[in-house]
């Protein structure tokens, strides 16, 4: 039976006729730091970066007591955190609540161990989303990373810019949710508006690769608006997610060797482990990322199980 199911896999890797896996579109991040804000190494280096291991789910505040930066479009205070590179590809939530009609517009600054821009999020990735049952109004965004090797940390600056703190945000009334949620007719009333400040109350939640089972973030299986990763320490972002095909289309650079290698490293133990499923995953990932060994890799593993 093992045998079996082996046998089968590889028919659908080796089989021209047969695609690997079908994906949704991702969502374009928007990596392209050539449009972050400039900060200099000296004011990144005395800001107070607070640990982050994940699982973590935190919440914070925004105060006149946290660090202030004023270079550029930055303006106001800031906070800052560092993630542990070396525990897989990381999946980042940021959550900014809205209290008494006031809101911090985040936009977040990814840097990789020398605290060189990696990934940039300006506060449009961070969208309004209306209060639920658990949750109140709010600007949310996931960001998904995926450090490169031989890195111990990156660094995650939040921050606001003076646009943000001069725009508002329209919030949606609650007579105007709840008739939403019953069916009932929507009340034709005004919306709130929620000035954007330089304060504010945030919510941190970070998951790794490691505490997310044989899942591996960054693949959009299910939500056509889930980001695509962004690897972090290498100068080939992650490109979004394309139509499965018999075949991945070259990429534009070749992959990093020692990205490869984690990758194939990755390969070999889970189809060791018997998880052929995490193994194929893993597999499509790499080669979406640019590696020419992952599917190579991936038929002598499970021909070596067989």
């Amino acid at each position: 039976m093992k045998k079996n199911l082996l046998a089968f896999y590889l028919s659908l890797i080796c089989g021209s006729a047969l695609p690997l896996m079908a994906h949704a579109t991702a969502f374009n991040a928007q990596a392209d730091v050539s449009v972050a804000p400039a900060i200099s190494h000296d004011t990144l280096q005395k800001l107070p970066w607070k640990p982050v291991v994940p699982p973590a789910s935190e919440s914070f505040k925004i105060t006149e007591a946290n660090p202030q930066v004023s270079q550029g479009d930055i303006q106001g205070q800031v906070a800052a955190f560092t993630l542990p590179a070396d525990r897989g590809s990381l999946e980042i939530t940021l959550s900014s609540l809205v209290n008494d009609r006031s809101v911090f517009a985040p936009s977040v600054l990814v840097l990789d161990e020398q605290m060189r821009p990696a990934a940039f999020y300006p506060s449009s990735y961070f969208p309004y989303e209306r209060a639920g049952v658990m949750s109140g109004d709010r600007l949310e965004g996931t960001m998904k990373l995926t450090p490169a090797l031989g890195q111990k940390q990156i660094y995650v600056l939040v921050y606001t810019t003076r646009q943000d703190l001069a725009a508002t945000t329209q919030l949606l009334d609650p007579a105007k949710a709840y008739a939403m949620g019953v069916g009932n007719a929507v009340p034709d009333i005004p919306d709130p508006i929620a000035r954007h400040s330089s304060t504010g109350e945030l919510n941190l939640k970070v998951r790794s690769e490691q505490n997310m089972g044989s899942v591996m973030i960054g693949l959009p299986l299910t939500n056509s608006s889930a980001p695509a990763p962004v690897v972090v320490g290498s100068t080939v972002p992650a490109p979004a997610a394309p139509v499965a095909a018999p075949a991945p289309a070259a990429p534009a650079e070749p992959m990093l060797n020692d990205t490869e290698a984690y990758f194939n490293k990755g390969i070999k133990q889970a189809v060791k482990a018997g998880d052929i499923d995490k193994a194929l995953k893993l597999m499509n990932e790499a080669e979406k990322l640019g590696s020419t060994t992952a599917r190579e890799t991936f038929i002598g593993s499970v021909k070596g199980k067989g």
